[in-house]
């Protein structure tokens, strides 16, 4: 992502009438060399009549380090996959890739263990896959065109492409099955639960290929990592970009005491974009709100109230922040998930709830995640429920948070589904939705410290609850009275059975101590930075 000063161009034309245009050209021609060496371009033939050529366009981007500096400009030959049709020119299309909690985790993992991380870039990724149908494309722009066949116009032929190419929809996921096919066959396992994390053990160590597409993050031993580099050149050409510092837009810092992962570079251009980068800065994301309900300033729209047109950005400012939420800022998930409720009719009420999160966030660009090298890797949740958080549709917030090593890998900030009567019902829905998040934890992270060979100690994962009546609950058994007879036993019974299966344990936690508080309600700004601070987020200057 440039600045908006000095945009990507948009086509050939564009890139003609700029004063670097010849890196440009060089780019273009890269990337044709690129797709001849690979054979992905058939024989040009007279396009048959049953036929509908998809059509071609190319991309530029200029790739940035975390510095912001152009490294190197970068053309792509992209099919236009919207013009294919399902089931003549496709069947499946779905392509793992690897989520963001598994990615944190493993990140906590490398440095409770002391790993070496490093990136690895596939070129032309997705030129390896090959086709599981008939695919004809139009004659590119900067195509050679054979002499031979320019007695009749150019528009009569097309391409017949013999490998997948960008932009078709199967792509990615015949460059997955062709990668995930190599690693198996070299001794690599990977499992359902975590399809894009292949692992190796060797008598000596052992190596983890965490795959994103075509970014491969390798960590592991010296020596097997060494290998797998050597394994994955062999077959593939790559690019070795060293110890990983910056990857699917984390900035990653390796301290001597641990790893930092932040996205100051992605904020800044995010307050550039929304013209706040020259705002004052707020200690908290939202003011904490009224308890009346008819001067709450997160009510939704009312009879009369204007509506923001399409000169405003609201959805664009709302999906910009939940990526931020989603990677690296749990500390903003409960103002992002209270206006993206709004999307459909913004005023300018929630318009300035969103000033103030990016207020916020201009004084803590550089607030991330600290993974710290001293701490036991153990895994830990917490659950809350903001009763009535939304009085006005009589709904509750469901909030969880679990660390690994004291630092947060996996969190929730959610309006509930259902009318919650009372707070201990509020609770019991919450502590639900954290012990089916646990599950899925155990048994990822399980798969991953078993198949590397590391100990890991069986024992249940606590679960802090600051409703004592409801951790009670839990603990003894649904038992059917006048306060909990009208909540399906569902809610209780699954919680209950993990318990028995020893998986999980309910522990009581004073309200002040839950960290899950922060997922479910706008806090006083001590509460929320002490928060902030117990779930390991750290700014880059103070570690």
């Amino acid at each position: 992502m440039s600045g908006d000063d000095d945009p990507e161009p948009k086509s050939v034309k564009e890139c003609q009438d700029r004063h670097d245009w010849d890196k440009w050209k060089d780019a273009m021609q890269a990337e044709l060399n690129s797709l001849n060496k690979r054979t992905v371009f058939g024989p040009i033939v007279i396009t048959p009549k049953t036929v509908k050529p998809v059509g071609y366009k190319w991309v530029f981007v200029r790739k940035r380090n975390e510095k912001n500096e152009v490294t190197r400009y970068k053309a792509r030959l992209v099919a236009q996959g919207f013009s294919q049709r399902p089931g003549i020119d496709y069947d499946e299309t779905y392509s793992p890739v690897m989520d963001a909690i598994t990615f944190r985790y493993l990140i906590s993992l490398a440095v409770s263990e002391n790993l070496e991380m490093r990136l690895m870039d596939v070129v032309t990724a997705y030129l390896y896959g090959s086709l599981d149908s008939d695919i004809y494309m139009k004659i590119p722009e900067g195509f050679k065109f054979p002499e031979a066949l320019s007695s009749k116009p150019k528009e009569m032929y097309s391409i017949k492409l013999q490998r997948s190419l960008y932009g078709l929809k199967q792509s990615g996921r015949m460059w997955y099955n062709r990668l995930s096919d190599y690693l198996i066959s070299k001794g690599y396992t990977n499992n359902l639960i975590c399809p894009c994390v292949f692992i190796k053990k060797t008598t000596s160590g052992y190596v983890i290929i965490a795959v994103y597409v075509d970014d491969l993050n390798i960590m592991g031993t010296r020596k097997e990592i060494h290998e797998a580099i050597a394994l994955l050149k062999n077959e593939f050409e790559m690019k070795d970009l060293g110890k990983t510092k910056y990857c699917l837009g984390l900035q990653i810092e390796h301290t001597h005491n641990g790893i930092l992962v932040h996205q100051s570079n992605y904020t800044e251009k995010l307050l550039k974009r929304f013209n706040m980068d020259k705002a004052n800065s707020l200690s908290s994301p939202m003011v904490v709100r009224s308890l009346n309900v008819d001067k709450d300033p997160f009510r939704p729209c009312e009879d009369g109230e204007d509506i923001l047109g399409p000169e405003v950005p609201y959805l664009n400012a709302i999906g910009a922040l939940m990526y931020l939420t989603n990677c690296t800022r749990p500390d903003i998930s409960f103002a992002v998930n209270l206006l993206a409720r709004f999307s459909s009719a913004p005023t300018k009420r929630h318009w300035n709830g969103i000033k103030h999160v990016f207020r916020y966030l201009r004084g803590t660009t550089d607030l991330g995640l600290f993974y710290a090298n001293d701490s036991k890797e153990v895994l830990v949740g917490y659950a809350d429920a903001g009763y009535l958080s939304d009085p006005h549709k009589a709904r509750s917030q469901t909030g969880y948070v679990f660390m690994n090593g004291g630092t947060a890998i996996s969190w929730r900030s959610q309006k509930q589904t259902l009318v919650a009567t009372s707070s201990n019902h509020a609770e019991v829905i919450a502590l639900h939705e954290a012990s089916r998040e646990c599950v899925w934890l155990r048994s990822m992270t399980q798969h991953i410290s078993t198949s590397c060979g590391l100990e890991r100690n069986g024992s249940p994962t606590p679960i802090y609850e600051d409703n004592a009546a409801c951790v009670s609950q839990m603990k003894e058994g649904y038992i059917k009275s006048d306060r909990t007879k009208h909540i399906p036993p569902r809610f209780f019974s699954y919680t209950q059975d993990l318990i028995k299966e020893k998986q999980v344990e309910m522990r009581y936690v004073k309200s002040s101590n839950n960290s899950a508080d922060l997922f479910t309600k706008a806090l006083p700004t001590a509460t929320f930075r002490k928060h902030v601070h117990d779930i390991g987020m750290r700014h880059v200057r103070t570690i």
